[in-house]
Parts: C-alpha cells; sequence; structure tokens
C-alpha cells in the first residue's frame, strides 16, 4: 500500500509534493495510516485533531492519542475542543452533521491562519459507498450518487482508491496503534448501520462489489457531463431573464425529451425540495404556486415564473462548484464559466482571469459593510464603499450590487471592476472566461 500510495500521489496528486499540508486524524486506524504514509512519503504536514466532547474519557483519550502521534512522527499538531451537542441544538441539526460544520469550519480558519495549501482526510472507498447508499435511501437527484469527491477546493481525499480491508491489513503489518472509536460498533446510526448490514450481504453477492461500484460512479459523472452540455444548449430556447427573475417556456419544454430532468437540473440551485409539485406546475392553470425557502415558481399561462422570495433575499449567497458552467442568479442573470484559450475583449459584462488563482466554491453575494477590493488596472486596495462614492451609486444601486468572491477575496464587483490580483498575466497557461448576460 506504501508504494501504491506513493505512486497516486505522483500521478493524480503532485501538487501536495512541496505543499503545507493539513491532515485531519481523529486517531482511527484511517487516519492514522495516512498520517504514517504522508510521514513517509516525505510530505510536509501538520496534524489537526477535533475533540467533540461526545464520549467522555474516550473522546479525551483520542486527544491524547493523536497529540502522542504527532510527537513521534516529529510533525506539529492542532487540537480544538467542541460543545458539539450545545451547537447541534443551537443549530437544530443532528450530531453528525453539527460535528462536520464544525470540523470543516475549523479546518478553514487553521487554514487561513497558518497558510496550509490543502487539508487531507482518509475518507475511503467504502465511506464512498456508505454514502452513496445513504443518498439512495434518503433520496437525491444524480448529483447525489457521484459520491465523495476526490478534491472538493482545498480538500483532498488521498485515500479514496483504498478499501477499509486494505487500510486495516497495512496497519496490522506495520504494528501501528490505533484508538477504536466505540460508537462505531452501535447501529444506532444510519452509517453504521448499512455497513454492518448491508454491505456485507452485497459484498458476498459480489466479492468486486468495490470496484465495480467506482466504475459505476464514473460512467455517472460521465452522464452529467453530457447532461450539463445539453442543458447548456437547450438553456437559450428555453429561458428568457427578466425584470423580476426568469421565465421559462412551457410550451417548448413540453416538446423536448425528459421535461421533468431539464426542469429540475435549471431549478436544483434554487432549494426546491417537493420536485412532484414543481413538475405539476407544466399542466397547472395559471396562478399556481410552488415554494422554496428562498424562491418561487408561479405556473403563468405558458410560462412558469421564478423570482425570488424578497423576505428571504437578506444575505443570500450563491455558491457554484468546479464543475458548474452555467449558473442562474435571479435579480443578476446567468452567469457563464468556460475555460478558453486565450482572452478575448473585457467588458462591464465579460472578465478573463488565471484558472489556478481561482479557489471553488466561488460565491455570489451582496456587498458588505468593510469589503475590499484592488481595482483592475491599480496597485492599491480600495473600500467597495469609497468605490461606490466615487462612481456615485445611489443606494438602490448600491443595495443591488453583486460581487463575485475566490474564497475570501472578491474577484469581481459584477457589472462594473474586476479584482486586479486575478489579472491575466502572460505565464498563465489556462483561462476562465466568466461572463453574465
Amino acid at each position: 500500500m506504501e508504494k501504491a500510495f506513493k505512486n497516486l500521489v505522483k500521478s493524480e496528486f503532485p501538487y501536495l509534493c512541496g505543499s503545507k499540508l493539513l491532515l485531519a486524524v481523529s486517531g482511527g486506524v484511517d487516519s492514522v495510516v495516512l498520517a504514517h504514509l504522508c510521514h513517509d512519503s516525505k510530505l510536509d504536514f501538520s496534524i489537526a485533531h477535533c475533540n467533540f466532547n461526545l464520549r467522555g474519557e474516550e473522546s479525551d483519550g483520542d486527544e491524547s492519542f493523536v497529540v502522542d502521534l504527532a510527537d513521534s512522527l516529529e510533525v506539529e499538531v492542532y487540537t480544538q475542543s467542541f460543545d458539539t451537542q450545545k451547537y447541534a441544538e443551537s443549530k437544530g441539526v443532528s450530531i453528525q452533521m453539527a460535528a462536520r460544520e464544525l470540523r470543516y469550519e475549523w479546518f478553514e480558519e487553521l487554514s487561513g491562519s497558518v497558510h496550509f495549501d490543502y487539508t487531507l482526510t482518509a475518507h475511503h472507498a467504502n465511506d464512498n459507498l456508505e454514502t452513496f447508499l445513504i443518498n439512495l435511501i434518503r433520496g437525491t437527484g444524480p448529483e447525489g450518487l457521484t459520491g465523495i469527491k476526490r478534491e472538493n477546493n482545498e480538500v483532498i481525499r488521498p485515500l479514496l482508491n483504498f478499501s477499509r480491508e486494505e487500510i486495516e491489513n497495512f496497519a496490522r503489518e506495520k504494528h501501528f496503534k490505533w484508538r477504536e472509536d466505540s460508537t462505531n460498533a452501535s447501529d444506532k446510526y444510519m452509517r453504521n448501520k448499512i455497513r454492518h448490514q448491508i454491505v456485507p450481504v452485497m459484498q458476498e453477492i459480489n466479492p468486486q462489489l468495490l470496484e465495480g461500484f467506482a466504475k459505476t460512479q464514473e460512467h455517472l459523472r460521465e452522464s452529467l457531463d453530457l447532461v450539463e452540455d445539453y442543458i447548456s444548449l437547450l438553456y437559450p430556447k428555453i429561458v428568457e431573464k427578466d425584470l423580476y427573475g426568469y421565465s421559462i417556456d412551457v410550451e417548448f419544454l413540453k416538446k423536448v425529451p425528459n421535461p421533468k430532468q431539464i426542469l429540475y437540473q435549471l431549478l436544483k440551485s434554487f432549494g426546491f425540495n417537493e420536485w412532484n409539485d414543481v413538475y405539476d406546475l407544466l399542466k397547472a392553470q395559471s396562478g399556481k404556486v410552488v415554494y422554496s425557502d428562498s424562491h418561487r415558481l408561479i405556473k403563468d399561462r405558458k410560462k412558469l415564473l421564478l423570482t425570488e422570495r424578497k423576505e428571504k433575499s437578506l444575505n443570500k449567497e450563491y455558491h457554484i462548484e468546479e464543475d458548474e458552467s452555467l449558473v442562474m442568479i435571479p435579480n443578476l442573470g446567468t452567469l457563464h464559466i468556460t475555460e478558453v484559450e486565450k482572452m478575448g475583449r473585457f467588458s462591464r459584462r465579460c472578465i478573463y482571469v488565471p484558472k489556478q488563482k481561482i479557489k471553488y466554491p466561488l460565491v455570489i453575494r451582496k456587498w458588505k459593510k468593510g469589503d475590499f477590493f484592488y481595482p483592475f488596472g491599480m496597485n492599491g486596495k480600495k473600500k467597495l464603499s469609497d468605490f461606490f462614492k466615487d462612481e456615485k451609486f445611489s443606494l438602490p444601486q448600491k443595495e443591488n450590487t453583486w460581487i463575485l468572491c475566490s474564497g475570501k477575496d472578491i474577484l469581481w464587483i459584477i457589472d462594473h471592476r474586476a479584482d486586479n490580483r486575478f489579472a491575466v498575466k502572460s505565464s498563465d497557461s489556462k483561462i476562465i472566461k466568466i461572463c453574465v448576460g
């Protein structure tokens, strides 16, 4: 496994060599093995451990174990203690979701303050299969069946090619020590029930389950790429931007194959959950409305009108993942993101940026007090409030100005000015074109 890991880093993750890495270590066998593999591969990493305080002395024992592991590997260790139960109650989420949110928020803060390039987690092939089955049981769109991403912004999961069995066998062979989480033996949680009761039966039916599952997910991802391309071609024939949002041509939509799936792809980023109600609008009488938390979809004669619910619009953000090339933003327009070979003409509605400088997910939001950027063509930074003043913006103009952010940096004041930090240089080989229309 050690050789396979080194070859994987060399072929799939060469940028990890020479980067400053933050490694999430719980104390379990998966993360312990990843720590040893990174150490043996001479990667530059530090360890981060979260104490969620859910198992009393056992949680504290995990923390002590990880601190000792870091000491034995001669790497720096960061620990953080959370009141996970209190957080879950205050947010109205499950303990698992609370732990996930706390963990990744802390990793992001730590990476920003200590300047780590990437965060590594020890998710493996079995985790991926379990996540797939959880999403399948709960109900999901095609995206939910593609599993855990190997690369998601600055979070890298280099063990996704390896099974739990391979990892545990390697740990025993090397006589590594690790901690067992007592809750892993309980079927109280859905993931454990799937792990203990469902997956073994599937593997009994097909001993090569993980290999076949990996192929299936690859086919799913390829199919989703085709869907994205198809939607991009149909989009200008179906959707129009108007003053209040978007209008969707119902009559045209009914004539194309699989209108339900096209409608889902067009509207999936707007928070709708009752998809049968959404589909029923295609044949509903005028005036019928379906709501999401942030939007409403209205049947109006031969069109569907998509508008933002104004009472929900305050501080609204839209997140754009790396694989999205077309995103509809109410009251702004449609963002088109494409990779091009060379720059074209800049305009207020179209900019070009180096691909390697972009951090996903991109975020579109309204401006906030204290925001600043580096205006294109200038060396210094400027507060957005000063920019608005110089440009003689009225209050409504300021309230309706959107900005595009890469990480915590403003990339573009949409429709007005790009940021100089994202200017394309002659040495940039990959260029992204971002237009709104």
